[in-house]
């Protein structure tokens, strides 16, 4: 379901409400389907129609293979990942990230 999703996410995103999305898409992870994208953005009072066009709209297609491409382009493999000032975290221990943080700040 990972490319509904970002489709929907995309759509959801074009009308200003991305983050409500993507957090009932984490909240849902587990059941996820193409219905249940319906019933998210009805939740998030998104309209109805457009959301269903957006999903499938040419220019969103676009949008989430550029996406892909960026993704690639800087080896993510998969989600989450995390990145601090272009570089990219490979031990995601708190103590880690803290370490990575402070020799970025200097």
């Amino acid at each position: 379901m990972a490319k509904p999703a970002a489709l929907a996410g995309i759509a959801a995103a074009n009308q200003g409400n991305f983050w409500g999305f993507h957090d009932l898409l984490y909240e849902n992870f587990k059941t996820l389907s193409k219905a249940q994208f319906i019933t998210f953005a009805k939740k998030l009072n998104l309209d109805l129609n457009k959301f269903k066009r957006d999903m499938k709209s040419p220019a969103s297609e676009q949008l989430l293979k550029k996406d892909i491409a960026e993704a690639q382009r800087a080896e993510v493999t998969g989600t989450p990942t995390i990145f601090i000032n272009g570089r990219r975290v490979q031990q995601r221990s708190p103590q880690q990230i803290q370490k990575m943080i402070n020799e970025e700040l200097k």
